[in-house]
């Protein structure tokens, strides 16, 4: 009997030698094309702006020898004649293999989205990254958790209990760690949704000052007097953030008083007066000025405008122009202002006549 004749695990020699034959060459062909397309798509990554060119690089690259190796196998076995029992371990090593490679893939999308985010969100908010990596790694967490359930029940584990227990024992971490798990979320929603960021100053309750880093569990400010104030990342969410570096322009109301010997003349011309003052300032647009009230011991005008800056100190060099206009514009309409007085009326009646006397007596 020739030697390829002979039979091994009811298949020829023959047979087997063109199984290995398939096997080596669906490895080469695959590696080969492998880096062909990666050496291919690696240099059109260079000449575009879209991301999906670089993220179909990253997979492929994520793409292990085992994976292909187990794919070259699985089509040289393809030929042979298998038992019932050996069929059913080649092809849940096949699906193991699958499931591993699909991991490290999706895994390897996870990694890729993280940095190309935390790349365009460095400039604008560099905290962001710490929180971006934390939400990665949880992400990748429960990926290959799923895989480890999958491959386990593949592998004809039966995983029920095994999911009902790591349920109880979720249950009972995310209780002893409630307070954690509140500011890790509470992290993640102020790194998604950005109801601030690092620099800006934000007024939280009685507390104001400038956001200095943000963490996974608590963010931080400087005062304005220089110390930190440190917030837990779930209590400040549940407070009403004032965000002053997103106002588009600034509000300003102030007030005037005038005394009451004023004449009536410049009582009515003191809210053009005004206006004309704040008019001139740069940066400004002009709501109203009104005679509003008559005080204790003045005649008080109200003055509205808008600074088109946020900027704090925009607004103070402005508030600053208008104040000491005003000042050298009332010197010279001889317009004085009021301060707090009191006048003293005092009462002296006239002496006593002699028939009031009388009658007294």
């Amino acid at each position: 009997m020739p030697i390829l004749d002979q039979q091994y695990l009811g298949n020829t020699l023959h047979t087997w030698l063109i199984a290995c034959g398939i096997t080596v060459a669906s490895h080469l062909i695959l590696k080969a094309a492998q880096w062909l397309v990666a050496h291919r798509l690696s240099k059109v990554t260079k000449a575009t702006k879209t991301q999906l060119d670089d993220f179909a690089v990253e997979v492929i690259k994520k793409t292990r020898f085992f994976f292909l190796f187990t794919v070259s196998l699985y089509a040289g076995l393809s030929i042979l004649s298998l038992s019932a029992a050996t069929q059913r371990t080649v092809d849940t090593i096949i699906i193991l293999a699958l499931l591993l490679q699909s991991g490290m893939w999706v895994s390897g999308a996870i990694s890729f989205w993280l940095g190309q985010t935390i790349k365009q969100r460095m400039e604008e908010d560099a905290a962001s990254a710490t929180t971006l990596t934390a939400l990665g790694f949880i992400s990748r967490l429960m990926l290959w958790a799923v895989v480890l359930l999958v491959s386990l029940d593949n592998v004809g584990i039966d995983i029920t209990a095994l999911v009902t227990g790591l349920g109880i024992g979720g249950i009972a971490v995310a209780l002893a760690l409630q307070s954690i798990l509140s500011d890790l979320f509470a992290s993640l929603s102020i790194v998604l949704d950005k109801p601030f960021v690092i620099g800006d100053f934000i007024i939280i309750d009685e507390h104001l000052g400038t956001v200095e880093y943000i963490g996974l569990k608590t963010t931080r400010l400087r005062s304005l007097s220089g110390e930190q104030i440190v917030f837990s990342n779930g209590d400040l969410l549940k407070s009403r953030i004032r965000n002053y570096k997103r106002m588009y322009e600034r509000r300003v109301v102030f007030a005037v008083g005038i005394t009451y010997q004023t004449p009536y003349e410049k009582i009515a011309a003191v809210s053009s007066l005004l206006r004309q003052i704040v008019e001139s300032q740069p940066h400004v647009r002009f709501d109203r000025a009104h005679f509003k009230e008559y005080a204790d011991s003045s005649l008080n005008y109200e003055v509205v405008y808008y600074v088109s800056s946020p900027d704090y100190n925009t607004y103070m060099d402005v508030q600053q122009a208008i104040n000491l206009e005003i000042y050298r514009r009332f010197e010279r309409e001889r317009i004085d202002f009021a301060y707090p007085t009191r006048t003293v009326y005092i009462h002296r009646p006239g002496p006593t006549t002699a028939s009031e006397d009388g009658l007294e007596g």
